[in-house]
């Protein structure tokens, strides 16, 4: 296949980009680079079947020659991020889908979108399956990042049923790995670089409210799967293996050897979800798929990539 991936060179693009040049296909990574970094692609810079562009996905996009398959993962997707750029963020999941969807529909391409857990919202079900319609606050801060989401699954929709474009969506839960950027404000970036200089770990709240986090590498597999299937509804991609923030930071200290302990404030986002967990019975049954990757080894995985980063920044010794 000849596939497109927006936010190429973002967290999850970039392993996207490693995934579909491993099994043979052609990729072309577009980013405008407000969140990715070239970094995560430079080591694909000189691949045969590699290429980058520098483009904002919300212009009009032209792609010489066939494509077979466009990921749609442009979108600025940490709290820190699109309460920083709310107006992009809001434009990336609106304008940016449509010109995406319509890039699709002209070269007959199956289009895959990368949605998320937070179209649930603060959920009032538990655990979450697609046919939850969520509990989101549109007009609050974090209400650009969740209201973009769920218009891009309309778009998505509408061109599915209108024009007849292939379309999957993935409704991805928490995912960590390396190349998430040091400085994106989510749980496992910060509390990696605080146990990693020896400080305590800093937790919002009491420490009860939940996340379920899975490894890049199953995230991948789950979008790869979805790609390859016939599915054109939302599709939960998780691991339901649901833990507190504060278990999370136990874990985390232990495979450390952080002795500094935690530190308790006062929650700081407005409309924060307190609980998140996927019922993954449409990915077990339409896609065979489940997490492979626990939440130990993916962290052992991951914390050398944050030890090597904070080295080069002269942050550790």
């Amino acid at each position: 296949m000849r596939v497109l991936i927006t936010g190429g060179a973002g967290f999850l693009g970039s392993h996207l980009s490693e995934r579909f040049l491993a099994e043979g296909h052609t990729v072309i990574a577009m980013d405008n680079l407000i969140t990715g970094s070239a970094d995560n692609i430079g080591h694909l810079f000189g691949h045969e079947r590699f290429r980058f562009m520098k483009h904002d996905v919300t212009d009009y996009i032209y792609i010489d020659g066939p494509l077979d398959a466009v990921l749609h993962f442009a979108s600025p997707a940490s709290p820190v991020d699109y309460l920083e750029l709310p107006i992009q963020t809001l434009k990336v999941g609106a304008l940016g889908t449509h010109k995406v969807l319509g890039l699709a529909k002209e070269k007959k391409a199956r289009f895959l979108l990368a949605s998320t857990s937070e179209v649930y919202g603060d959920p009032q079900i538990h655990p979450q399956s697609e046919g939850y319609y969520g509990h989101v606050n549109p007009i609050g801060p974090r209400g650009v990042y969740d209201e973009a989401k769920r218009f891009a699954e309309a778009m998505a929709m509408a061109y599915h049923r209108t024009h007849g474009v292939e379309t999957r969506i993935v409704r991805i839960f928490n995912t960590y790995g390396p190349r998430m950027r040091l400085r994106d404000g989510r749980v496992v970036p910060n509390f990696i670089q605080q146990a990693l200089r020896g400080e305590p770990l800093t937790v919002y709240g009491d420490g009860s409210q939940t996340r379920s986090f899975q490894y890049v590498d199953d995230l991948v597999e789950g979008v790869y799967r979805l790609l390859q299937s016939d599915f054109a509804e939302p599709v939960n991609i998780g691991n339901p293996q649901e833990r507190t923030i504060e278990e999370f930071a136990q874990i985390i200290n232990e495979l450390t050897g952080n002795a500094a302990g935690i530190i308790r404030k006062d929650m700081r986002t407005q409309d924060d979800p307190q609980v998140r967990q996927p019922d993954i019975t449409r990915a077990r049954t339409i896609l065979g798929w489940e997490p492979q990757v626990s939440v130990q080894e993916g962290l052992q995985r991951t914390i050398p990539w944050f030890r090597s980063q904070l080295q080069q920044l002269g942050e550790l010794a």
